[in-house]
């Protein structure tokens, strides 16, 4: 591949991107069930981790999604107030203290996850197997390249 062929890809990448990125917004707002608004975007992604992962610290939490301990406090505040988390002293350092998704958060953001794959199997119904699995795959390379970007050297 040339260096020209190789800059109009890293273009047609830049702009595919962006436009997921804007489209995967419009299809979530203009969506019209229900489930899909049980949670924001935010405290989605947080209750995914805290599923997946376990219990964490707010600088553990922060630091997994790239994002500023003060940002995780408030969003971590308002899930505890909408008592879908929970805090417990830390095991590790009694001082300190993790978070815990409640049944409630799970049932929410399982609600959420649901909603969302049907969404999808229905916009890739007409994708192969194989083609929905290299997308996966792809994502998820394309995902682990951004964070490894964002991560303080």
């Amino acid at each position: 591949m040339s260096d020209d062929d190789d800059e109009i890809t890293l273009g047609r990448i830049e702009t595919e991107v962006a436009l997921l990125m804007r489209f995967g917004e419009a299809t979530r707002r203009a969506t019209g069930t229900a489930e899909h608004r049980v949670l924001d975007r935010a405290a989605y992604v947080i209750l995914r981790h805290l599923d997946t992962a376990g219990p964490q610290n707010v600088s553990a939490l922060a630091a997994r999604l790239n994002l500023d301990g003060s940002t995780v406090t408030r969003q971590v505040s308002a899930l505890q107030r909408d008592g879908l988390i929970v805090r417990a002293p830390d095991p590790t350092d009694g001082r300190g203290t993790v978070i815990s998704p409640t049944p409630a958060g799970l049932q929410r953001m399982a609600a959420v996850q649901n909603a969302r794959t049907r969404l999808y199997g229905d916009m890739l119904a007409d994708w192969s197997a194989e083609d929905r699995t290299t997308l996966a795959t792809l994502l998820g390379r394309l995902n682990q390249a951004l964070v490894n970007r964002n991560r303080p050297r």
